[in-house]
């Protein structure tokens, strides 16, 4: 028997728990991860956004691939799936906080680390990591224990509620939104230098990574000046023009892009950097770029500080980047916080690596 993690966000922990609570789903991405699982392998659930341990679940079936909608009428991302028995079972406010002592010091990925930083958050990325087996025991332990006398840890019902999804119909198909609270907007514009030079660093990572996985790079032209102080490429690895061909509004965004890998005359993956709270004219680009051209088959990324994932989040799911025409925006963005492109850059192999391992590093909307 081997532990895994199973990611859940409140929006879809509470649905799952209002259903029958005999399956869980995984994106089609995690289809060569979901095939290490076997019958008897117990999934531990980790609930985001607050941070707890709230489930256990044992696999009772082979992984199974089914797109029929489990919860509502929108589309189900969740499409590489497992019957489960449900081992364990707690509400939100049952659930065991990761920051209690008697939880993160005992963790193998925590113990070591301080709660006050992000680094702690990697290894609960994405689902279907596999947890080392005395953590695994441990979690088991402590949920079982939990069931058994449950000791309560008080939400912030006004908090919790914000991370539910609400919905709008469009063209008969049911997009998940977020109306972000824009209360402090002023404030949020505020750039402290600080946070410039650490996202032009961050840019400079990107350039590095991409060139030694074998793509050119383009940067804007107003960034490179900076850039270069951070990265020498070598050769003609550094665009002086984008070899595309689209309409000359089209070329003028994908310009203005912080950082994008391209082979030959095709752009592969394209990065924003968002280092302002507001976490916004990034998003328009990716915005614009797909309403601009809606066929483009590009992956997008915006790449921020752990700590503004969720206004990442909020601001993909605007209702505004529900109405493209190649679908919800949330559907073709990720996010890729600071640490991870640290944690990729060190990456030995990273020339013998397929620009696909940042799979295991981006996060989607739930």
């Amino acid at each position: 028997m081997a532990y895994y993690l199973d990611l859940f966000s409140p929006n879809t922990y509470e649905a799952f728990l209002n259903s029958s609570k005999d399956i869980t789903g995984f994106r089609l991405k995690q289809k060569n991860a979901a095939m290490r699982i076997k019958i008897g392998d117990i999934l531990i659930c980790y609930l985001t956004k607050v941070s707890r341990w709230v489930a256990a679940l044992e696999v009772t079936s082979e992984m199974f691939e089914d797109s029929t909608p489990r919860f509502t009428s929108a589309d189900d991302p969740f499409v590489i799936r497992f019957k489960v028995k449900p081992l364990i079972l707690l509400k939100a406010n049952l659930g065991i906080p990761i920051r209690e002592n008697e939880v993160w010091n005992n963790l193998s990925f925590t113990s070591h680390l301080s709660k006050e930083g992000s680094q702690w958050t990697g290894p609960l990325r994405s689902s279907l990591k596999k947890l080392d087996q005395k953590d695994g025991d441990f979690l088991l332990r402590l949920l079982t224990t939990q069931l058994k006398d449950p000791i309560e840890y008080p939400l912030d019902e006004d908090l919790y509620q914000k991370y539910f999804q609400r919905t709008i119909t469009i063209h008969q198909t049911v997009v998940p939104v977020s109306v972000p609270d824009d209360s402090n907007h002023q404030a949020d514009e505020v750039v402290e230098e600080k946070e410039v030079r650490e996202s032009i660093k961050i840019q400079a990572l990107l350039s590095k990574i991409g060139e030694k996985m074998g793509f050119k790079i383009w940067l804007p032209r107003n960034d490179r000046n900076l850039v270069l102080q951070e990265w020498q490429p070598e050769g003609d690895i550094l665009l002086n023009s984008l070899p595309l061909n689209y309409d000359i509004v089209t070329i003028k965004t994908i310009e203005q892009i912080d950082v994008l890998w391209l082979k030959r005359r095709s752009i592969v993956r394209a990065f924003e950097i968002e280092h302002t709270t507001s976490i916004y004219s990034g998003i328009l680009r990716m915005a614009d770029l797909l309403a601009l051209q809606p066929n483009m088959d590009i992956k997008l990324h915006i790449v921020a500080p752990e700590e503004r994932k969720d206004k990442v989040f909020s601001e993909i799911q605007r209702p505004v980047f529900s109405l493209l025409e190649k679908g919800a925006l949330s559907q073709y963005c990720t996010y890729l916080s600071y640490d991870s492109i640290r944690e990729l850059s060190q990456e030995k192999h990273l020339g013998n690596l397929s620009h696909t391992v940042l799979e295991d590093y981006e996060e989607y909307v739930d």
